[in-house]
């Protein structure tokens, strides 16, 4: 039986990026990659008991990374765009 080729994820997915001031005061100020700040900002909404359905309703500390009182499950990704660098 021939033997499985690992998967290799793109670059792209292993790059450490740094958060913005505004994203540090959640996930952390250290460079990590975008799934390890995804993962971070759920166990936030998590912990914190922000998430109801679809929704995620912010904090004083997610606030002014919102720009709004409620997100959608959906907007979570775009947020994390805007507040991840280089």
């Amino acid at each position: 039986m021939a033997e499985k080729k690992k998967r290799k994820l793109p670059a792209a997915f292993l790059a450490k990026l740094t958060p913005s001031a505004k994203l540090a005061a959640v996930i952390g100020p250290k460079p990590i990659t975008r799934a390890q700040a995804l993962k971070g900002m759920w166990d936030y909404f998590k912990k914190h008991k922000l998430n109801h359905g679809r929704e995620i309703n912010a904090d004083a500390t997610l606030r002014p990374i919102f720009g709004k009182d409620k997100i959608t499950m959906f907007d979570v990704g775009k947020i994390l765009k805007v507040n991840l660098s280089k």
